[in-house]
């Protein structure tokens, strides 16, 4: 069974290679989870060896099936405890990253069954993320668009936010912007990339790093 440092790098991988599209580097799985490069390498040549990632030199690794199984499965716990801390004990969505990171390593497949059945079998988590079935199949995902791409004058409606830091949550959750919030991009500012979108009639200043966690689809016009 892997360890916890095992499992967070199998799944940083999954999120990493999701987001490029490709074999993900070395100093991009460092950077995400702020240990060395030396530390990586070393990772690395373990999971290797375990058969959970397969890697070049200069190219970066990919996921086994057996390393993507993995990584699905704690990605599904994690998503789920996250959903059952609102749904059930009442917590805001910036108070629940921190907890499913530290469950999704201690929880039986019998419990993260009967939390999934309690919860109705659901398909996203708070965030928007979608929730990985006992058999490791995603749902079908809406197609969504950055943030950043979006057109001055139309209006979009948020469905995915990416939950960490839970900082920038909290600050979402201040303004009043959560999953399904309706928002209106009023203005985009190239010097620095950030963007003013209004929401329930109030403009609000978005940072270009604020930008790059928010995706959206358009609201067709009647």
């Amino acid at each position: 069974m892997p360890t916890i440092s095992k499992e967070d790098y199998l799944k940083s991988i999954y999120t990493l290679n999701l987001q490029d599209d490709k074999a993900v580097s070395t100093s991009n799985l460092a950077a995400k989870l702020e240990i060395s490069n030396a530390a990586i390498s070393e990772m690395s040549k373990k999971l290797y060896d375990l058969g959970l990632i397969s890697y070049e030199k200069y190219k970066g690794v990919e996921l086994t099936k057996e390393g993507k199984r993995i990584a699905l499965k704690i990605l599904r716990r994690h998503r789920l405890w996250e959903l059952f801390m609102i749904k059930v004990l009442n917590l805001n969505w910036d108070e629940v990253h921190d907890e499913a990171e530290k469950l999704e390593h201690h929880t039986s497949d019998f419990l993260i069954d009967k939390i999934d059945e309690y919860l109705g079998f659901p398909e996203f988590d708070p965030h928007g993320a979608p929730i990985p079935s006992k058999d490791g199949v995603l749902p079908e995902m809406p197609k969504l668009i950055p943030l950043n791409n979006c057109e001055i004058g139309r209006k979009y409606q948020v469905l995915r936010v990416v939950d960490s830091p839970s900082e920038l949550i909290s600050y979402l959750g201040r303004i009043g912007m959560n999953i399904h919030s309706n928002i209106e991009v009023v203005e985009k500012l190239s010097f620095d990339n950030s963007i003013i979108v209004m929401l329930d009639n109030v403009n609000h200043s978005l940072s270009e790093k604020v930008v790059d966690k928010i995706f959206v689809k358009e609201i067709e016009e009647d």
